[in-house]
């Protein structure tokens, strides 16, 4: 069995999704919220799972701050580290200390629209597909090597709401995929920064694994803000 530990902020719907999932092999360690309120707390003790508040408000550094959600993961013995709604901008070395083994979901398709409002961006660009990125977490925010994404269209008449909710629905078909591929130990990382998925053919109801030319509204790999 492999330990997860998932991070979140808030309702963490990407979080029920894995939990509900029933990944075989993996086991969900420890859900942990930076904020006291975060409704997915409920959802996870209900369930059996550990959970934890580390506030970010009571430290006086983000440095700080990091320390002790590191430490807090660590007395899960967390293999992954999921990143589930999780607001807070992590440091470098948060970062480094769990290298290859902390993942994000992202709502585009990245590279292009990193950071937030990427609904509304994509709106206004004018593209016709958007969709949702899993992908490892760099130093570089919103940079790092792609594990899945999904593609869904833009549609006439769409609003910020409505490209929202039907990119949360393919969040939650992906993410748990994701987290499968790697407690089956299928990915792998090559020397030029992307994700090989071992004996899987992704090519199915908007899955893929692209290198994605940039499109308008994309992004600069830039470092993480301090």
């Amino acid at each position: 069995m492999k330990s997860i530990v998932i991070l979140i902020s808030g309702r963490g719907s990407n979080m029920e999704a894995i939990v509900n999932a029933g990944i075989p092999g993996a086991r969900i360690a420890a859900v942990i919220s930076n904020r006291p309120d975060a409704k997915g707390l409920a959802f996870a003790a209900a369930r059996g799972i550990p959970t934890a508040v580390v506030d970010h408000k009571a430290f006086p550094s983000r440095e700080a701050f990091d320390a002790a959600l590191a430490e807090t993961i660590d007395t899960h013995g967390a293999e992954l580290v999921v990143l589930a709604g999780f607001m807070r901008v992590l440091t470098d070395a948060f970062v480094r200390r769990y290298e290859g083994r902390l993942m994000n979901i992202h709502p585009s398709l990245l590279p292009s629209f990193p950071g937030l409002h990427t609904h509304q961006r994509a709106i206004e660009a004018g593209v016709r597909a958007h969709g949702a990125t899993v992908h490892f977490v760099t130093p570089a925010l919103d940079c790092g090597p792609v594990v899945i994404q999904a593609v869904v269209p833009v549609l006439p008449g769409d609003d910020e709401d409505s490209l929202s909710a039907r990119v949360l629905r393919q969040e939650h078909r992906i993410y748990p995929q994701a987290v499968r591929w790697f407690v089956e130990d299928r990915l792998t990382v090559t020397a030029q920064g992307q994700v090989r998925v071992r004996d899987e053919a992704v090519d199915e109801a908007g899955w893929t694994i692209p290198s994605l030319d940039r499109v308008p509204g994309a992004g600069a790999c830039d470092s993480r803000p301090s």
